[in-house]
């Protein structure tokens, strides 16, 4: 049921982006803000699902082979949308999208995330699976499970290695790329999914534990928001 779900929320997304292509391209904000929020709206509400499948036997296997499979999935379907601020800033960073573009995205993303979570806790509110019971009472459940500076290096070192990455395979052949990111996401997550959850990005980590943004705000933006952004900025500074 879970990957019907998904698979479903894919199927849409893939609709919504087309059919904004095809009626919008002569309003290029609202095109770019529209297909923006529905990638990002698929990243989200997929990962929220994911998540809740962590637990589900053979640990970690399935929750690692599901990661990979859904990450080369999205990298398909979601060719020419970053759905993360610290990959939007590259090219304002360049001078290739404009502030005005690049903020009309940023939003974009975070409105996305915000209707994801919704949408997810709708659906969980159903409890059509047996992973969806109970999903809605846990309230933040903290990915952070180390002390917040060691959080911090850990998602700024996987935010540099990941976009340091993204960055050398841009000249690959994009059908083995996608394949390249999947695996290297999955990696990072294998490596560092038990103490921070491994998640460098800050639209989809606001997506997942939001709770935990309202409860703990300076020390899950710090975690979250400003350690990838900084990675972020590293790896422009040093290229």
């Amino acid at each position: 049921s879970s990957l019907l779900l998904m698979s479903g929320v894919v199927v849409t997304v893939g609709l919504c982006r087309r059919l904004a292509r095809r009626r919008l391209r002569s309003r290029p904000f609202l095109f770019a803000f529209l297909v923006e929020m529905f990638s990002t709206f698929q990243i989200c509400a997929c990962t929220n699902e994911l998540s809740l499948l962590g637990n589900v036997e053979p640990k970690p296997h399935t929750a690692l082979t599901l990661t990979y499979g859904f990450t080369v999935l999205h990298g398909l379907t979601l060719a020419g949308s970053a759905c993360n601020p610290c990959g939007t800033l590259q090219p304002m960073w360049a001078g290739g999208t404009s502030p005005a573009m690049g903020g009309l995205k940023i939003a974009a993303q975070f409105v996305a995330a915000v209707l994801a979570r919704v949408f997810m806790h709708f659906i969980w509110s159903l409890e059509m699976t047996e992973p969806h019971l109970g999903a809605l009472s846990q309230g933040c459940g903290s990915p952070m499970q180390t002390t917040e500076m060691q959080a911090f290096c850990i998602e700024l070192l996987f935010s540099v290695v990941f976009q340091l990455a993204v960055l050398r395979a841009e000249s690959v052949n994009p059908k083995y790329r996608v394949h390249l990111i999947a695996l290297l996401i999955t990696m990072l997550v294998y490596a560092g999914g038990n103490l921070t959850g491994a998640i460098f990005n800050p639209v989809l980590a606001f997506s997942l534990h939001a709770d935990c943004f309202y409860d703990k705000f300076l020390s899950y933006s710090l975690v979250y928001w400003i350690a990838p952004c900084l990675g972020k900025f590293l790896i422009l500074y040093v290229f």
